[in-house]
């Protein structure tokens, strides 16, 4: 079972809905879940800490200086604790707490302490939801790495009908056993990726390089988001002054061959990310004396650099099962990407348009392109970098299992 001894931290929030937070709880614990519970000051309102804690068979936590955790501090230990927390219902006024940081309760100091996955399933009047704001808020807590479930169509206690019904607690139970069975499947059978970020420096002296534009920061995000599913990544990055998660296997080099010996080492892998924004030229010697200014440019000869996309996509022993490249381009971006990715036998191509000063490199936002092997265009408008993570890895794992379904 996916929900077997697993850690579910839920926080019952202020709405009618907070009342299948019990229903919840039962379904878990028959499927042998361990489950804690954060009662808030409105949940209170509406489920009693009582009825609970009858059904936990352990106290609930409701404030943050109760310290119930002897020794240990509850907001901490909590978000540690968990492998999963969940809020329900997430009200509009939570979700407008959380996607301005604020921690002012028990509840959203676990959530702001907490590097686990955070699901929330919102409950609201429909105008409440559709409201620019709360769809500002949602879109901002969507781009921080939240995930939702739900709202439905449906009546409200209010008696008016749309959109902001909580989903039903079985299925909010399934979203969370398919989430737990997709992340079991890879650590199971031990799903290795590897990705590229950064640039890579072609030394010419000791102090001159050729290079490329990156920060390093999409590929970060990816690695993160493939490593939170429970696959083996491996992060290649080029210099960057990104500071790394500890979580992360990651190894750093300098130049484009040194990135592609290090790939060799970390082959074979099911899942290839080539992010990096390697050198297109090398120069043919690295002097070892600073080069003089009244030396001619036309005297520093350069070759092309390594094509690692190349070589990953003909390499048909080591050929991961998913490749993916990147394409950075100024004009004919599509055209070009698609061409590229034919080229170099991809599975999917992230187009950028890097001549839009406004968002790509350097920078903490993006809009790609990604393209799949059918041609089918999917254009993600400017949004986070871990936003845009997100869909990548999303369309890696659905390509992922879809071609394995085909072999099996």
């Amino acid at each position: 079972m996916s929900l077997e001894n697993k850690k579910i931290l839920i926080i019952i929030g202020g709405g009618i809905s907070a009342y299948k937070a019990l229903d919840l709880i039962r379904l878990l614990q028959r499927r042998k879940a361990y489950v804690k519970v954060i009662l808030t000051k409105s949940g209170k309102k509406f489920v009693t800490s009582l009825s609970v804690s009858s059904l936990l068979k352990t106290r609930v936590f409701e404030d943050t200086f109760e310290n119930k955790l002897k020794g240990k501090i509850d907001h901490i230990s909590l978000s540690r604790w968990a492998d999963l927390i969940l809020v329900l219902p997430a009200t509009a006024n939570f979700m407008s707490k959380l996607s301005r940081g604020n921690a002012d309760d028990l509840a959203s100091t676990v959530i702001l302490a907490s590097n686990k996955d955070i699901f929330l399933a919102p409950a609201m009047n429909v105008r409440m939801w559709i409201h620019k704001a709360t769809q500002k808020n949602l879109k901002t807590l969507i781009e921080y790495g939240y995930r939702f479930i739900g709202p439905e169509d449906g009546e409200m206690a209010c008696g008016e009908f749309g959109k902001g019904k909580m989903s039903s607690s079985i299925k909010i139970l399934s979203f969370l056993e398919n989430f737990f069975k997709k992340k079991d499947y890879f650590k199971k059978r031990k799903i290795k990726a590897i990705v590229t970020s950064g640039p890579t420096r072609e030394y010419l002296d000791p102090v001159r390089y050729i290079t490329n534009e990156s920060s390093g920061k999409q590929g970060y995000e990816i690695a993160k988001e493939l490593s939170r599913l429970g696959i083996r990544t491996t992060l290649i990055s080029g210099p960057s002054n990104i500071i790394h998660t500890k979580e992360l296997r990651v190894k750093k080099v300098t130049s484009g061959t040194q990135m592609l010996g290090m790939i060799k080492k970390s082959l074979p892998a099911d899942i290839a990310v080539c992010a990096a924004a390697v050198s297109d030229f090398k120069p043919i010697e690295v002097k070892k004396n600073k080069i003089k200014k009244e030396k001619k440019m036309s005297e520093i000869k350069v070759e092309k650099n390594v094509d690692i996309l190349g070589y990953l996509g003909a390499n048909n022993r080591y050929k991961p099962k998913i490749l993916v490249g990147f394409s950075a381009e100024t004009e004919n971006i599509i055209e070009n990407s698609k061409k590229k990715m034919e080229e170099k036998f991809c599975d999917l191509m992230v187009a950028n348009d890097v001549s839009n000063p406004d968002f790509g490199f350097n920078k903490d936002f993006n809009e790609v392109t990604i393209i799949d092997k059918n041609g089918k265009t999917d254009k993600i408008k400017k949004s986070s970098k871990k936003f845009i993570a997100s869909i990548i890895v999303r369309k890696i794992i659905k390509t992922f299992l879809s071609n394995e379904k085909k072999f099996n």
